[in-house]
């Protein structure tokens, strides 16, 4: 099957979540969001409630209710994109809660990822394959695999991704490893042994070495800032047109400085993706959920100021000096 055809291949949009200034979700800002991301023609999936939608500020009602505002929105307009919803949780039981919880609201897969005491504690190797087998097996949804960095203790090891490929619920794995020196050997070895399982990249930082390298598409959060730019560069990649790639990447590599300061994704970042977008006219608001707290007015001009450099429209910036 062509990587165009495939659903689980391409561009996946990983979501920012949209709050009034009380902190509640602005359910409407959130559903125009949805619906302007998943009106791009390339954009396969909308993944909520991963760590671009703030997953870990979320009640557990509240990412249900964020999976259903997504699932409601694509459903008619846009019938053949995918809602992928996170689910993160520290046990089995949960996860699978979780799981069951998303799958009613109406999501077509999962983002299982591992559980965070895993980070501190490490775990064994039938500690991590048997947590994807009780997910898999409690809740009977489409998994995306969420594979964290190798330098956590919770990333895991090819050998462990080899065992949870064999899962018939495992669709995709989102390679989040950030060893390059590894990229293409896992890539190799999990192809060959479950060609039908889906790599995606989410290394925004190293977008197009990942993609060129092999990857069957990107499951990113600058997708769900700058979706045009995402398809253009990652359709290239696929389609092995270097020359077209390159000239993408071009237009993209200073957004992303702006956007990620020469970091990996995290927290700072999405929180600068989410000013950005509003102070662009192109989300509903720019609050971030506590624990985080606002940016500082010098940063929020100078997000503006790098945006503007480069070319880019802030009707929102009189509304900025305002708010501080």
């Amino acid at each position: 099957m062509d990587w165009k055809e495939d659903p689980w291949k391409g561009v996946f949009a990983a979501t920012l979540c949209a709050f009034n200034e009380d902190e509640s979700i602005d359910e409407e800002g959130l559903r125009e969001y949805f619906a302007e991301v998943a009106s791009v023609d390339g954009i396969k999936g909308l993944t909520c409630n991963g760590h671009t939608g703030e997953i870990m500020s979320l009640r557990p009602n509240e990412r249900a209710r964020v999976t259903k505002i997504a699932a409601e929105t694509v459903r008619d307009a846009f019938p053949d994109v995918k809602v992928i919803s996170g689910v993160s949780a520290e046990g089995s039981l949960e996860a699978i809660d979780h799981a069951l919880a998303a799958k009613e609201a109406g999501a077509d897969a999962i983002l299982l990822m591992p559980p965070h005491h895993w980070i501190r504690f490490g775990r064994t190797a039938q500690t991590a394959i048997g947590f994807m087998q009780d997910v898999a097996e409690g809740a009977d949804i489409p998994i995306v695999i969420h594979q964290y960095p190798a330098w956590t203790k919770a990333g895991y090891t090819l050998a462990e991704m080899l065992e949870m490929v064999k899962l018939p619920q495992v669709v995709t794995i989102k390679m989040g490893t950030r060893d390059m020196a590894r990229w293409l050997y896992d890539y190799e070895k999990l192809k060959a042994a479950a060609p039908h399982v889906s790599i995606v990249t989410c290394h925004d930082e190293f977008l197009l070495p990942t993609l060129l390298e092999g990857a069957d598409g990107a499951l990113i959060g600058f997708a769900g800032f700058a979706p045009e730019l995402m398809v253009e560069v990652v359709h290239a990649a696929l389609e092995e047109d270097l020359a077209r790639a390159k000239a993408a990447q071009k237009t993209v590599a200073p957004l992303a400085r702006i956007i990620y300061n020469f970091g990996e994704p995290g927290c700072g970042a999405h929180q600068r993706m989410k000013v950005a977008r509003w102070l662009m006219g192109r989300f509903a608001s720019p609050h971030f959920r506590r624990p985080v707290r606002p940016l500082t007015n010098e940063q929020i001009q100078q997000i503006r100021k790098d945006l503007e450099a480069i070319g880019f429209e802030c009707p929102r910036a009189a509304a900025a000096s305002a708010r501080n």
